[in-house]
């Protein structure tokens, strides 16, 4: 981009930012290291015992892995600070170097900046330096005031007094505020431990420092000032206030599922229809189907003198979820466990040639989060096939995988496929979960589908 930027000789003229990363190194990866990001984030890291990270050792870094490194190379890579990514308390989390570029309006070059400066300053930044004032409305809704500060002031003069003065940091319960060259910070959650008891926030011990004397955060003066320790903390109460932030939400994994975190849907409802040829689409713009009875139905249609072959709809990847498709003809479910265990069921009989409805239902166990299930395949509301999955995800299948219909894009929920891409035609796929999805014919009726579709307008 910036080679095009400067062939077209406007280079000079753009305000670039370049910003080192978006937070601190991540301590994710639990102590030991992951070869599924995703055992760790949603609580299951017993799943990868030493034996299992030695059997796999030759397959990290390459596609079958969704890896992460240990703990202390985070810490490792956050030196000279405390602390990691998620720690929102200290600079070790938070910190990072940014290059300003704009040779016609900035006539330093190779100079640094020391003044505070927060990533809610940059379009501050830029509105002052385009000359454009904030909006105030933006087809026709109110627009809240910009929370940052243009640090444009800073462009021309390295002494020039800070104004961005007071900043609250809060993350998981752990907390933070700058206020004129102090911090006060506590951390209340420990990254590499997603799951955990919640524990009272006034038990929360915290620490002070001078970071006009002390930038790396490493000696804590609280017991010295205990004045100025309580005035930030009444501070970054205020700001908390301010910003939304309270009530403070300390839960984890939780929150990637929002059936169990209670927070606003994209998705909402008991049923959702989908068409052929739709992809990328991202797990909050899909009907949750986790820890609850669910059925996926699919029309498809199947070429004369073809065996059914391919994709019809799949959602997650390798780090786990599901997938209905057919091989060699037969209709297939595969259930992947974050890649530890991949569980199948199977059609009796081929699929026939023609258009025809296929229907998979999964019966929750029930019982908490993470059973397992029955499932059964139908084709024009009758069985072909059933089987069991013993455990499912409960929180969230990737952080970057997604669903597909006829074909899937990602990575594969499994290996069994012998092509991606449905060899056939995939119409549309409706997905019904809790009551919706016990449906006695096992079958939807265009009446039904039709009902759905008007909902839709």
């Amino acid at each position: 981009m910036l080679d095009a930027l400067k062939d077209l000789q406007i280079l000079d003229d753009m305000l670039v930012y370049v910003i080192i990363g978006d937070n601190g190194a991540s301590a994710e990866g639990s102590l030991q290291g992951t070869f599924n990001e995703m055992v760790t984030l949603t609580g299951f890291a017993h799943l990868e015992t030493p034996e299992f990270l030695r059997d796999h050792l030759d397959q990290f870094g390459g596609t079958e892995s969704y890896n992460h490194y240990a703990v202390p190379w985070a810490h490792a890579m956050d030196t000279p600070y405390q602390w990691t990514k998620q720690i929102a308390s200290h600079f070790g989390g938070t910190r990072n170097g940014t290059i300003v570029h704009w040779p016609k309006r900035v006539a330093a070059k190779g100079e640094l900046r020391h003044q505070f400066c927060h990533v809610v300053d940059i379009a501050p930044t830029v509105l002052e330096a385009a000359g454009v004032p904030e909006p105030v409305e933006v087809n026709g809704v109110a627009q809240r005031p910009y929370e940052g500060v243009s640090m444009l002031y800073t462009f021309a003069d390295e002494k020039a007094a800070e104004r961005h003065v007071t900043q609250y940091f809060e993350m998981f319960g752990n907390r933070g505020i700058y206020h004129n060259g102090w911090t006060a910070v506590t951390r209340h959650s420990t990254p590499w431990i997603q799951v955990v008891t919640t524990k009272p926030f006034d038990e929360d011990r915290w620490e002070l420092y001078d970071t006009t004397k002390d930038w790396t955060q490493a000696n804590d003066v609280a017991q010295q000032y205990p004045d100025k320790l309580a005035e930030l903390q009444r501070l970054w109460l205020i700001e908390a206030a301010q910003y939304n932030v309270l009530p403070i939400d300390d839960r984890v994994v939780e929150r990637t599922n929002p059936d169990l975190a209670g927070r606003p849907q994209l998705v909402r409802g008991t049923r959702q229809l989908l068409f052929g040829g739709m992809g990328r689409l991202t797990e909050s713009s899909v009907i949750s189907l986790k820890n609850k009875s669910h059925a996926v139905s699919a029309e498809i249609v199947v070429a004369d003198g073809d065996d059914a072959d391919g994709v019809i709809i799949a959602q997650g990847g390798i780090t786990g979820g599901w997938s209905l498709y057919a091989r060699e003809g037969k209709a297939k479910y595969c259930y992947n466990f974050y890649g530890h265990a991949q569980y199948y069921i199977e059609s009796t009989d081929k699929l026939p040639s023609g258009q025809h409805q296929l229907r998979m239902e999964f019966k929750y166990d029930g019982g908490g989060i993470g059973k397992g299930g029955t499932v059964t395949l139908y084709l024009d509301g009758k069985p072909i096939g059933s089987g069991r999955v013993d455990q499912t995800e409960p929180f969230i299948f990737s952080a970057d995988e997604t669903l597909d219909i006829g074909h899937e894009t990602g990575s594969p929920v499994t290996k069994d496929y012998e092509r991606r891409r449905f060899n056939g035609k995939v119409k549309w796929v409706e997905i019904d979960v809790g009551d919706r999805a016990d449906d006695a014919e096992h079958m939807i009726k265009a009446a039904d589908r039709l009902t759905v579709a008007m909902g839709m307008q």
